[in-house]
């Protein structure tokens, strides 16, 4: 069952997409804190230290590509 937790908006937090201010939202789900722009609907994710190991211990690294 998924836990979704309300919304707590981040003070002085910038978009980076949209470069607003005061518009980003964090919220917690299933162990991983999502912020999202109300403003443009950017998202971004990250994930409990404990998440990722469970989720990292199966991967494998090919290749880093840097821009």
């Amino acid at each position: 069952m998924t836990k979704k937790q309300k919304k707590r908006f981040i003070a002085g937090a910038i978009c980076p997409k949209c470069n607003e201010q005061d518009t980003m939202a964090l919220t917690k789900e299933d162990g991983v804190e999502k912020a999202t722009c109300v403003s443009c609907g950017e998202e971004m994710t990250q994930s409990e230290p404990q998440v990722e190991e469970v989720v990292r211990q199966h991967e494998q690294v090919i290749g880093v590509f840097k821009q």
